[in-house]
């Protein structure tokens, strides 16, 4: 691509804020390739479609011909970002780092490209800098900016105490961008402290200021809460392509172009083609269906995809089920149901004796996984959920 306009369109899709649009215009404009930084610290091994939203964002940059830096921070993975937290982290050891960077790097290079990315870890300079050289970028800030920090100013207040190494993070993320000549570094919206100290730490070294882009958390499958492995409401990249399909084809249709903003690799064109057959009246399971093909597609494979809803089906039962599941809506006041319930009033089960019975017998299971008597449905959303071998439906709870 190489508009200026019609790449920073794209740039600029899904994007919370960019500082400053007018400098990334002037950087595409000039034509030379832009080196492009994202830091993970390997603090999780386990990644999830939340994970994955920088890294679209950087596979876009990447087809640009714009050169990637996917920075691995295991130096500041032992001090420990203390964004969002109301303690002190606790430092990961050199040992913990390591085997996370390896997943890391095994996850990461399906969805970028590896012969066009970098993989750099900031201990390799960070370990190089002498006592006098800290206590020359320490000094490149003050107590009282940190404290302008959301998460210090909170603990501070609290009487919670703060170390001095966690003030240590956002200086040693801003050398980071001297250290690899960052023309821009993404990050999530959590994370704007630390980049825009980037930029500050870049002047003082006289450097060109990088451009901050801020990715938003992606909203889980209940629409609602950032997606997190703890709260269930995510879709792991290293899950079943069936799992992935009946997640991704289950959830709201008010999500969907949300996940396609921050997900896909389609271009802003083939977007606006979809939204407008869905104006013309097509059916959104099958737009969600084409945003899970291709996100399966990335992370298993071609074949996995196409065959991705057969695998959904023979995780619910032991034959094959077609395609269109039925469907069937039940109303529910308050914001949950529980499973019994809505089992009787999907017509799943012939009585509520039966559907505790099967509960307790294990043979319930909800988007493919086996749940108790006492589980609870988020309403406003719909699920894919099957009673015994032969009893199964999208259920959606109005």
């Amino acid at each position: 691509m190489t508009d200026v306009a019609d790449a920073l369109a794209l740039l600029k899709r899904g994007a919370h804020e960019i500082l400053l649009e007018e400098e990334l215009e002037k950087k595409l404009a000039s034509g030379r390739k832009l080196r492009i930084k994202a830091g993970f610290d390997p603090t999780a091994p386990d990644l999830h479609l939340g994970h994955s939203v920088l890294l679209t964002k950087m596979r876009q940059f990447q087809d640009m011909g714009h050169e990637v830096i996917f920075l691995i921070g295991d130096f500041t993975g032992r001090i420990g970002d203390p964004t969002g937290k109301n303690v002190t982290r606790k430092p990961l050891t050199e040992e913990e780092v390591k085997a996370n960077a390896r997943t890391y790097r095994e996850q990461v290079f399906k969805v970028l490209d590896p012969d066009k990315t970098i993989v750099a870890f900031n201990a390799d300079w960070m370990g190089k800098l002498s006592a006098a050289d800290m206590i020359e970028l320490a000094a490149q800030s003050t107590v009282a900016r940190m404290l302008e920090r959301d998460d210090f100013e909170k603990r501070y207040k609290a009487n919670q105490s703060i170390s001095i190494h966690e003030f240590l993070y956002p200086l040693v993320q801003g050398y980071d961008s001297v250290a690899l000549e960052a023309d821009v570094e993404l990050g999530g919206t959590d994370q704007k402290f630390n980049l825009l100290m980037g930029r500050e730490i870049q002047k003082h070294f006289g450097q060109e200021p990088q451009v901050v882009i801020t990715m938003p958390l992606l909203e889980g499958l209940d629409g609602v809460q950032k997606m997190s492995k703890s709260l269930g409401n995510y879709v792991g990249l290293d899950e079943a392509p069936g799992t992935m399909f009946n997640k991704l084809v289950s959830m709201p249709d008010s999500l969907m172009w949300r996940y396609f903003e921050l997900l896909s690799l389609k271009s802003n064109e083939e977007l606006e083609a979809l939204k407008r057959d869905v104006e013309a009246g097509a059916n959104p399971r099958d737009i969600k269906m084409a945003l899970a093909r291709e996100l399966i597609g990335r992370y298993h494979g071609e074949d996995a995809a196409a065959n991705a809803h057969r695998s959904a089906g023979n995780q619910l039962a032991e034959g094959e089920l077609p395609e269109d599941l039925p469907e069937v809506t039940v109303d529910f006041d308050g914001e949950q149901a529980p499973i019994a319930a809505v089992l009787n009033r999907a017509n799943l089960t012939n009585n509520s004796a039966q559907a505790k019975d099967m509960l307790g017998n294990g043979r319930v299971k909800v988007d493919g996984e086996v749940v108790a008597k006492d589980h609870m449905l988020d309403t406003g959303r719909s699920y894919v959920i099957q009673a015994g071998k032969k009893r199964y439906a999208r259920v959606i709870l109005s």
